[in-house]
């Protein structure tokens, strides 16, 4: 099953990059060279940000599993599961950088 939702998830990703693409694309055409480059700069920071948020939120669903886990056997170890919990945001936040360059 969570197999099935992974590819199911990429398949849905990979089709909203390439109509993305194209829409950039085709919104460019036509005019100048500027609004191109400004097209194609928005289209890197949308897939940066994209697949940092992918990623951030498929490693969590682990971590957090783990994390409710060791929380059952120990409560003692809250903090050490808070902050593996949210070590993964600061990759999408990391992923957002490329919006304000």
């Amino acid at each position: 099953m969570k197999m099935n939702v992974m590819k199911n998830g990429i398949r849905i990703m990979a089709v909203l990059m390439i109509a993305s693409a194209i829409a950039g694309i085709a919104t460019a055409e036509g005019e100048d060279n500027q609004s191109t480059v400004d097209a194609w700069k928005g289209l890197g920071a949308g897939i940066a940000v994209g697949l940092a948020a992918f990623g951030a939120g498929y490693s969590q669903a682990n971590i957090g599993a783990a994390a409710v886990g060791m929380l059952a056997e120990d409560d003692s170890k809250f903090g050490a599961a808070i902050i593996f919990t949210a070590l993964p945001e600061s990759i999408v936040i990391l992923g957002l950088l490329p919006l304000f360059i």
